[in-house]
């Protein structure tokens, strides 16, 4: 009788161990920073085509960027819920986002704060007037302001997760370094 040797494969999962309050912060905030990107440059589109004007390349690269970091916060969020979320696809998955958010940003920039003809320099060209007297420059002003600061907004939500995805790829390697210590 020959022996027989039975070999028994040990599988052993790695618990990566995230930082609860941190990560429900990070989701909240990006979540935010994303859906107001999207919104905002969905709404400028569709003031662009009501007036019959081309569509700049920023707006459906803004919405295409928003909607991408939404679905990889919602595989975030699946993964979670499942106990599986390693930190290899954080990290790749936010370098590619921080990419995206950074080219944005630098676009939105040039566009707001840009030369001559810049968002920013018809932010002040209407004066809201007081009576009823010249109601359409006071509407001109309140249009013209809301703008400007739907252009603000996409600005500063840039910058927002354009910090919060390093400081994600930061906190992914730290919590993957954490793991083999």
């Amino acid at each position: 009788m020959a022996n027989e040797v039975l070999i028994r494969v040990l599988e052993r999962k790695r618990k990566y161990m995230w930082p609860e309050a941190q990560l429900n912060f990070w989701l909240i905030v990006m979540i935010a920073a994303a859906a107001t990107i999207v919104g905002v440059n969905a709404y400028f589109m569709q003031l662009q085509s009501v007036f019959h004007l081309g569509v700049p390349w920023i707006f459906p690269y803004s919405i295409a960027t928003g909607s991408l970091c939404l679905l990889f916060l919602l595989i975030i969020l699946v993964l979670i819920q499942q106990r599986q979320l390693l930190p290899g696809i954080v990290v790749l998955g936010s370098f590619i986002l921080f990419v995206l958010f950074l080219t944005g940003l630098i676009e939105t920039s040039i566009q707001l704060y840009g030369p001559t003809g810049s968002v920013n320099s018809y932010c002040n060209l209407y004066r809201p007037s007081k009576g009823l007297a010249n109601g359409e420059a006071t509407l001109a002003w309140l249009e013209t302001q809301g703008i400007c600061q739907d252009w603000r907004a996409v600005f500063s939500f840039y910058i927002i997760g354009t910090v919060f995805l390093l400081w994600m790829m930061v906190m992914a390697w730290q919590v993957n370094q954490d793991n083999f210590d």
